[in-house]
């Protein structure tokens, strides 16, 4: 299993990649979009702060070679989609949206910057990519927590400890 530092090197790397893809102009600093229906404060959905340690280790330090315009919403989720528009007034290069609801109000906002997205329980059922394998138009990101790997993760886990049981799995029903 991924520990979180791990995964959000990961989503560093997940989002420099477009970065330079896009083709940066010489001396150009690229700009990030960070969207989160959360707050800056610190806490257990503080992502910011492993996103910029992430991108420290690939060498993208705050201030010196890349900014990041940061969007909280505050706990407001009404708010998450005039904020997106915030960012896509900004002309980032890309956005970096935080769960399903960042991600719809990044998605609806633009069609042309890159959005990778974190913390997506099922970015298929929410309709924000295409599958798994081909996401399709601007928006990518990695989801550990869709119906089929939840099921295969649990199968795996039962097979390493199989003295275990009951198991259970909390799920959120829309």
């Amino acid at each position: 299993m991924i520990g979180r530092r791990d995964f959000i090197t990961l989503l560093s790397g997940a989002a420099a990649w477009p970065l330079a893809a896009r083709g940066q102009a010489v001396g150009k600093v690229p700009r990030i979009g960070y969207l989160s229906p959360g707050s800056a404060s610190p806490g257990p959905l503080a992502y910011h702060d492993e996103f910029q340690r992430g991108l420290r280790e690939l060498g993208y330090v705050e201030g010196r070679n890349i900014v990041i315009e940061y969007r909280f919403a505050d706990g407001k989720f009404d708010r998450l989609g005039a904020l997106a528009a915030e960012l896509v007034q900004l002309d980032v290069d890309i956005i970096v949206s935080v769960v399903t609801q960042a991600s719809l109000a990044a998605k609806n906002a633009t069609r042309t910057i890159p959005i990778v997205f974190v913390s997506v329980g099922d970015p298929v059922g929410a309709g924000l990519v295409a599958s798994l394998a081909r996401p399709g138009a601007n928006v990518t990101g990695n989801s550990g927590m869709t119906t089929e790997v939840v099921g295969k993760s649990l199968g795996l886990f039962k097979q390493t400890v199989p003295e275990v049981s009951p198991m259970a799995v909390p799920v959120e029903s829309r």
